[in-house]
């Protein structure tokens, strides 16, 4: 199907991991070991956390809080319907968060936190890291001004006046971590 997504999974009990196959394939997925759209994480089954070197958005399959800031978090029995809407979200750059367990099973926005264009949530992060907006239209291989565009409106998006402050509320609602 040419509008599927190529998802990495990461699960290493075998049997669920040819579940996540077969719900990933029908829905019109591809499993790939090669650089993936996205990346999925039954971290209930892992014992290791979120991989750290992730080439692409992870979604994560987890019951509790997982560490690090995967893009997606879905209940480990999510439905083949909400994995592929969680996947497809995230790849255009959501962030997914199932409700709580008390709640009706659906999807919710992460609180208090914008939605961030893939770009200004890579702008966000370098911001983090330090970077002068010279460095990071190097890294990004765009041009100053377009950094600054970027710039302007992820401090518009997060109501912050400085570098500092965008890091800050980017740390809190989950977007980036240091």
């Amino acid at each position: 199907m040419s509008n599927g997504l190529r998802i990495r999974v990461h699960a290493t009990d075998p049997v669920r991991r040819r579940g996540l196959t077969a719900m990933l394939e029908a829905a019109g997925h591809v499993l790939t070991d090669e650089i993936p759209d996205v990346e999925l994480c039954d971290l209930d089954r892992m014992s290791s956390p979120l991989p750290k070197e992730a080439e692409a958005p992870v979604v994560a399959l987890t019951s509790g809080s997982p560490a690090g800031s995967p893009a997606g978090v879905l209940a480990p029995d999510a439905t083949t319907a909400q994995l592929d809407a969680a996947l497809r979200a995230v790849f255009a750059g959501l962030l997914v968060r199932s409700t709580a367990a008390t709640e009706p099973r659906g999807f919710a926005p992460a609180e208090d936190m914008p939605l961030l264009t893939p770009r200004e949530r890579e702008v966000l992060g370098l911001i983090a890291e330090g970077l002068s907006n010279k460095e990071m239209a190097r890294r990004l291989g765009i041009s100053v001004h377009t950094v600054k565009f970027h710039m302007e409106a992820l401090f518009t998006k997060l109501d912050a006046t400085s570098r500092a402050e965008a890091v800050t509320k980017g740390l809190r609602g989950g977007v980036i971590e240091l």
